[in-house]
Formats: structure tokens, C-alpha cells, sequence
């Protein structure tokens, strides 16, 4: 990936992390006194190492399917399209442009999102290579994203023995669901408990148990109601502990009413040919921390496709050079003004 950018006229550095090597990218624009433009991407995927063995990467019918196709390597590969597209042009982007590629972007980026906020400090605009809405409409907007994880510790003993002096994590952890349960009928909010885990034996009373739960929010209201009432949980037998840890939070990306980033985006897909629109997204993203902070923010400028996260993950190879003449263009052309003075 480092060479492909680099070979269209990139710096590249590597940034090490703990879930492997994050990467800064930086291309010079013709003008190095405007702002720079924000994109930002990831290389992970959700799939585990060996995945490619039973199900390969395979191109039929127009589509190309495989593991982390739309989410997101097709994002990279169409901006490495777009960028060899203005060298092979002769043209250099109108602004400096700088990438963030995370390597823990499906866990939260807990250490990619510091290289995020990094580079927001004077960022005219962010733009996120996640994959559009499948019938191609940019992302506007994003609900928070959090995962907590709940670890209940109780007292182990025999089963048929000395149950009555064991306590049990996994009894404990499971009312604490039902209980938790609750929290998504609250206005804004959506769980998921993605994970459950507890015990040895069947023969043993369980120690231990934990559940990794994910939260979706609509607003920032709703994420702090939500993530206080998890804080204050306590243990429902004498004898257990309940913990709560928060492993990774993005606040909610609001819409907004007034977008002229998209509309200038819009204005430039009109003169391609092409017919674009925006609308918020379920997911969030690196995208909802320069959103939640009022930059100007667009994502969805991936490869069209659909399946993310699931077995028939793929793009529409067809949609591949619009996408990338479509960026291509929005990186050659001035930017409008995007925001008030009165906002900086």
C-alpha cells in the first residue's frame, strides 16, 4: 500500500501500534498555503487471518467479492486511482492532502484515533474512504459508537458439593444483560452484546464471566445517559463484583442542515455525469470525531457495493472509475467556503 501511494507522488511514514502499523501520507498541493485537505481510511478488516482459504477473492457478473473488499481496501484503491489519475494528467492536488490509514479501525481505533486528531488542527475538510450507501449517496452524518466490555467475578466451588458456597459469574453476568437490555429502549439508543464468555466445567460454579457489548447513540445525549448507567451498574448477589470498561467511544456526527461541502461535491459529480446525494449512516467511523467537532465532513467515497461485515461483502467493478474520477476531481478543484467566519 505505501509503494502504490508512493509511486503517485506521496510521502508515507509508518506509525507503529499496537494492532500493527498505522501510515501517514502527505501529497503536496499546488497552493501550500491553504489548509490541507483530511482523508482518512483504515486496513483492517473484520475477517480472521486465514479467511482467504475458504473463501477467495473472485471476480463474476460485474462484482468482486472477498473478505474487507468494500470495507474498505476498495476506499484505498480508489484513491490510489484517483491520485495516479491527476499524475497520469500531469495535475497535482489543489491543496496539501493528508491520509490516515489506521490498523484498529473495526475495534474503535483506540490508538489510530489519536493520528486522527492529530491532524485535525487546521483541516479545511475531512473525507472518508468508507463505502457509500449501497446505491452510491455519500454518508452525512454518523450515530456515536461505543464498546464496553462487562467483567463479573464471583467464587468459584463444586457444582453438586458446595454450590451453595460458590457464587456465579455467568448467573450474575446474565441478569446483568437482561437488566441492561433495558438501556435500548431509551430514546437514541441501540445495543448489541456481540460477546459472551464465562466458567470452566459444567461441574464448577463459575468465576468468571464478561460480555462485549456494542452501543449505538443518535445523539450525545443519549451516549452520556447510556454509558453513565452502565458505570453505576452493581452486582445483584452478595459476593459478586461487576466491572464496567468503556474499550473504545466516538461521539455522535450530527447532520447538519446546511452542507456545502456537499453540495459542492454534488455540483462536481453533476459535471461528470453523475448523479449524487448524502444521507446519514447506522455505522460510525473515523469521520465522527472531525463531524462531532463541526468540521466539514463527508465519508462514503469508498467503492459502491454492499455486504459489509458479512459473507457476500463485494463492489461493483463498474462504479470503480466514476468513483475515482469523482475524487480525483474533488482534489483538483478549489474548494469552496465551506464554513462562517464566525467558525473559523
Amino acid at each position: 500500500m505505501t509503494a502504490g501511494f508512493r509511486s503517485t507522488g506521496a510521502t508515507a511514514r509508518r506509525e507503529p501500534g499496537p494492532a500493527g502499523d498505522h501510515l501517514v501520507l502527505q501529497w503536496d498541493g499546488q497552493d501550500e498555503s491553504l489548509p490541507h485537505l483530511l482523508v482518512v481510511g483504515h486496513h483492517d478488516t473484520v475477517w480472521p487471518a486465514g479467511i482467504l482459504n475458504d473463501w477467495p477473492v473472485t471476480e463474476q457478473d460485474g462484482t468482486l467479492s472477498g473478505p474487507g473488499v468494500v470495507d474498505m481496501k476498495g476506499g484505498l484503491a480508489v484513491l490510489e486511482g484517483a491520485f495516479a489519475l491527476l499524475a497520469d494528467l500531469g495535475q497535482r492536488p489543489h491543496r496539501t492532502v493528508r491520509l490516515v490509514v489506521v490498523s484498529d479501525e473495526e475495534v474503535g481505533s483506540p490508538d489510530g484515533g489519536r493520528l486522527v486528531e492529530r491532524q485535525l488542527r487546521g483541516a479545511a475538510a475531512v473525507l472518508g474512504l468508507e463505502p457509500p450507501h449501497p446505491d452510491g449517496r455519500l454518508k452525512t452524518a454518523r450515530r456515536g459508537s461505543t464498546r464496553v466490555r462487562l467483567t463479573v467475578t464471583g467464587r468459584e466451588a463444586h457444582a453438586g458439593n458446595d454450590a451453595g458456597e460458590g457464587v456465579s459469574a455467568v448467573d450474575e453476568l446474565v441478569d446483568q444483560l437482561v437488566a441492561v437490555r433495558g438501556l435500548a429502549c431509551q430514546p437514541g439508543t441501540e445495543l448489541n452484546a456481540g460477546r459472551i464468555s464465562g466458567g470452566t466445567r459444567a461441574n464448577v460454579v463459575a468465576g468468571r464471566a464478561e460480555a462485549e457489548l456494542g452501543l449505538r447513540f443518535s445523539t450525545g445525549e443519549a451516549q452520556r445517559r447510556t454509558l453513565d448507567s452502565l458505570a453505576r451498574l452493581t452486582a445483584l448477589r452478595p459476593g459478586a463484583r461487576v466491572r464496567t470498561e468503556v474499550l473504545s467511544s466516538r461521539p455522535a456526527w450530527p447532520e447538519r442542515t446546511a452542507n456545502p461541502l456537499l453540495r459542492h461535491v454534488r455540483s462536481l459529480a453533476a459535471v461528470l455525469g453523475q448523479q449524487l446525494d448524502g444521507g446519514p449512516a447506522g455505522g460510525a467511523g473515523d469521520t465522527n470525531l472531525p463531524g462531532s467537532r463541526g468540521l466539514p465532513t463527508l465519508d462514503g467515497f469508498g467503492a459502491v457495493g454492499a455486504g459489509a461485515h458479512a459473507r457476500h461483502e463485494h463492489i461493483r467493478i463498474d462504479q470503480l472509475a466514476p468513483r475515482i474520477a469523482l475524487l480525483a476531481a474533488l482534489l483538483a478543484v478549489p474548494l469552496p467556503r465551506l464554513r462562517d467566519r464566525s467558525e473559523g
